[in-house]
């Protein structure tokens, strides 16, 4: 749900700031104080488009934050999301979401701390808030959010419809292939001649991992190998003395003689001092004996065969053509390889091939048509329900001849299905029922749209359901139903409603005035939470502006009593 909201700069607000409860909140207020201002704000938490525009005159950006609490549904879902994008919830556990709209139309969003794209605002909101204003009632016209409707309203379609888009993704898959190697055949046997002589060429050469760098470093020892072998004779000569490599003559003892003679005369002294000495010197004496070890093998591993070099420089010769053709080194040509085989073997054109990816092409779309059948059924006897459960609403908004068909026509297998669906209303029994966009009004859809939310939010809780002016073209005891659906809406979940009906605003929890002043130079607006009192003076205000009389304050107090007792009687229900 929505903790809070602060909002600046955004059309005639400068500044104002709004707690919001659980249940029904109701923003009420003059035409043009701003009411939509805040719904504007909504929008823009939720990742809507920013329209520089609705930055307020002479201001440099609007400025939209807002505290959400995840509900226990979804606070895995929300935060998983935060920490993907790098942000994190407060110390409270709540996560705080901002947009900002400068006035030149650049926009920055915020999550967790964290700058996002708008459209991660878009999906942090998804499973928290939902809106409803005049261009979502144009939404519902469609065909595909009246389908989506559909899918809502029984839980059972949704594994049905997962099942489905995957054997369609396969099926797609499949037949684009199959498309891809007969149209494309020639191209095709093209491109399996190039990789076949790539392959060929590879082969032939059979590089390892990291040859090409153990090429250059022996090639380097053949053609260094005299200077190599004189300097590690040189230097164990100077370590072990002439008598392991005759013919090295010098006047001198080997300096393993002479570290030998240090240690034997620091280790027969009687100091402790001298004998810590030689005890250091025997680790010496002893790394100088693994140096000459090592240096022995190394002299042992000398290439001594001068046709080795012509070898191995032919063989860096045939990695160089590789790896100018296919990658910077041999285990960039190895992917290379792997890559070229996988595509081969995908890319078979064989008549046994192409027969065999017609069997599994024929074999999908059986399993399509199998899953988009139960996708089907089960879609047919939601839509009677749904049906049936929407005119029963409709009875109570003051419709109560309307009947809402829910018509489902089958084609050909799309992305969500085979079937198409069309909202069909009827205003009595009588008559033929009409596709809603030309049959209802714009009061008859708000009434159709608030009977769909409150069918399909049955079973949801925690969730924040904000209605723009939902009820507009409505009056009357229809009014005083969409107050009572509204209120019973906000049992279990968090509803805010921008209103001009007196009767939906009396079922309010919480009253919040979007009051503005007209100056010499501007008009700015605020936003307060209304006492008992001030809610009487502007419900009487609503009622044909008969705020400041007795008879208007004794008709909102009435207005009042009556929705308070109406939503304790079916809230403890």
């Amino acid at each position: 749900m929505l903790a809070d909201i602060a909002i600046e700069n955004l059309g005639v607000i400068p500044a104002a700031t709004a707690e919001l409860a659980e249940g029904l909140t109701v923003l009420t207020g003059e035409t043009g104080a701003g009411k939509t201002m805040v719904v504007t704000g909504l929008r823009l938490l939720a990742g809507g488009r920013a329209d520089a525009s609705r930055v307020r005159s002479g201001a440099a950006q609007a400025v939209v934050e807002g505290r959400f609490i995840a509900s226990e549904s979804a606070s895995t879902q929300v935060e998983e999301l935060v920490d993907a994008a790098g942000g994190a919830a407060d110390e409270n556990g709540e996560y705080i979401a901002s947009r900002t709209v400068s006035a030149a139309g650049r926009s920055r969003a915020h999550l967790g701390g964290r700058s996002v794209p708008a459209a991660t605002l878009a999906e942090f909101t998804a499973p928290l808030l939902t809106i409803h204003g005049q261009n979502d009632q144009l939404r519902l016209l469609a065909p595909e959010q009246q389908l989506a409707a559909l899918d809502r309203f029984d839980p059972r379609i949704a594994p049905l419809l997962a099942d489905y888009r995957q054997k369609y993704r396969a099926w797609r898959t499949l037949s684009k292939d199959l498309q891809e190697r007969t149209e494309s055949r020639r191209e095709l046997a093209q491109e399996i001649d190039r990789l076949q002589f790539a392959l060929d060429e590879i082969n032939a050469v059979d590089p390892e991992p990291g040859e090409d760098s153990a090429l250059l470093m022996h090639i380097q020892r053949l053609q260094d190998v005299d200077s190599l072998r004189e300097q590690a004779t040189t230097a164990l000569g100077a370590i072990d003395g002439p008598e392991v490599f005759g013919g090295y003559e010098t006047e001198e003892d080997a300096a393993s003689t002479l570290l030998g003679r240090a240690e034997a005369a620091l280790l027969a002294s009687e100091d402790s001092t001298l004998k810590e000495l030689g005890e250091r010197l025997a680790e010496m004496t002893t790394g100088l004996r693994e140096i000459s070890a090592e240096l022995g093998s190394y002299l042992a591993d000398l290439p001594s065969d001068v046709d080795q070099l012509d070898a191995l420089l032919q063989r860096q010769q045939q990695l160089k053509v590789l790896t100018r053709k296919y990658a910077n080194d041999a285990e960039g040509v190895i992917a290379w390889r792997e890559k070229a085989r996988a595509r081969l073997a995908k890319i078979d054109i064989s008549s046994e091939a192409l027969d065999e990816l017609k069997k599994q092409v024929v074999a999908a779309k059986k399993a399509l048509g199998v899953a988009a059948k139960k996708l089907s059924a089960a879609r047919a006897k939601a839509a009677q329900a749904l049906g049936e459960a929407v005119t029963a609403e409709l009875q109570g908004l003051a419709m109560g001849k309307s009947r809402l068909i829910v018509d489902i026509s089958v084609g050909d297998p799309g992305k969500d299905g085979a079937d198409a669906v069309q909202l069909m209303l009827a205003p009595n029994s009588a008559a033929e029922p009409r596709p809603l966009a030309a049959s209802a009004s714009g009061g008859e859809l708000s009434r159709v749209m608030l009977a769909l939310e409150v069918i399909l939010s049955a079973d949801s809780e925690g969730a924040t359901l904000v209605f723009d002016e939902v009820d507009a073209g409505v009056g009357g005891r229809a009014a005083v139903e969409i107050g009572r659906r509204l209120a019973r809406l906000a049992g279990r979940n968090q509803v805010i409603v921008v209103t001009h009906l007196p009767q939906v605003a009396a079922y309010a929890d919480t009253h919040l005035l979007v009051a503005k002043d007209v100056g010499d130079d501007a008009v700015t607006s605020g936003v307060l939470t209304l006492n008992d009192q001030e809610r009487v003076e502007e419900l009487a205000r609503m009622l044909a502006g008969l705020d400041g009389s007795d008879t208007g304050r004794a008709h909102a107090t009435e207005l009042l009593d009556r929705a308070r007792s109406e939503r304790a009687e079916f809230r403890s229900h």
